[in-house]
């Protein structure tokens, strides 16, 4: 027996919540419709249960931008500067995630700065990779210098436009009888100042004057007012590893997002910029 269904009950939901469901003839008599309102409910059922949850194709935003701060897709893989220097003195590439997990990747063909290099990624938690030769067979210094130059290239495309950040830096780290002080400003306005008392001409092989040398190359391509004082300390090695530590921290306070800054520019000049 087929049943003739008024149009608007066609219009229904076939749920058992359903009016048609519910109705004295359902609960009496099993209900037959035409073949085709029969295939296109199964069709209907059918498309419901085999459609996947939807999923919206906004672009997802890292944790990032939940506190405030520019807006990173999980693909991005954090803030990246990435240089390629090449002289007839050196070859240096660098390339530095200042969101990274510490991984440090360093040859610069100088073992001590290599040793520095390391202690930039671990106490400022970037990644930090870096490949360099260079005329070494005369000195260190040409070596040492292109390789900061090219840091302090890679710290100015990885902050962009300085949205969100901290901007000012400023750490003291002891090492046994050493304590130095570093204070920075991410500016874009160059400046070192610098007041280590350095007792020895050499450590192992690399020679104690190439350190203000490689803070004065990095701060002027990456545009940073930097300040670094020497507390104490008598072991060179101690006041010099006590530098790039106090100087990771603060490079890490200063990078850092801060949360009410809301990705502005903390400038009351509303920019930052390298010029």
């Amino acid at each position: 027996m087929e049943l003739s269904i008024p149009h608007r009950t066609l219009n229904q939901s076939f749920s058992p919540q359903s009016r048609l469901c519910n109705s004295p003839i359902h609960r009496t008599h099993r209900l037959l419709l035409p073949a085709h309102l029969q295939r296109r409910r199964l069709q209907l059922f059918s498309t419901h249960l085999a459609a996947p949850p939807m999923e919206s194709t906004a672009t997802r935003v890292s944790s990032a931008a939940a506190n405030g701060s520019p807006s990173l897709t999980e693909n991005d893989g954090g803030r990246i500067g990435e240089v390629k220097r090449v002289t007839k003195e050196t070859n240096v590439y660098v390339k530095i995630n200042l969101d990274g997990d510490s991984i440090a990747e360093n040859n610069s063909g100088i073992p001590f700065l290599d040793h520095m290099l390391d202690q930039l990624a671990s106490h400022g938690l970037f990644d930090m990779h870096v490949k360099a030769t260079g005329d070494i067979h005369i000195d260190d210094h040409h070596t040492n210098e292109d390789v900061a130059l090219a840091i302090g290239t890679a710290l100015l495309q990885a902050l962009g436009d300085r949205k969100g950040i901290n901007r000012f830096g400023d750490f003291s780290a002891p090492l046994d009888e050493a304590l130095v002080h570093v204070s920075l400003d991410l500016s874009g306005r160059p400046h070192l100042s610098y007041d280590l008392n350095i007792p020895t001409e050499r450590v192992g092989t690399y020679d104690t004057q190439l350190v203000e040398h490689f803070f004065q190359s990095l701060v002027n391509t990456s545009g940073m007012t930097l300040h670094i004082r020497q507390l104490a300390g008598k072991n060179s090695h101690h006041i010099i590893e006590a530098t790039f530590k106090a100087f990771a921290r603060a490079l890490r306070q200063a990078t850092e997002y801060d949360p009410r800054r809301r990705g502005s520019v903390p400038s009351s000049k509303g920019v930052l910029s390298r010029t």
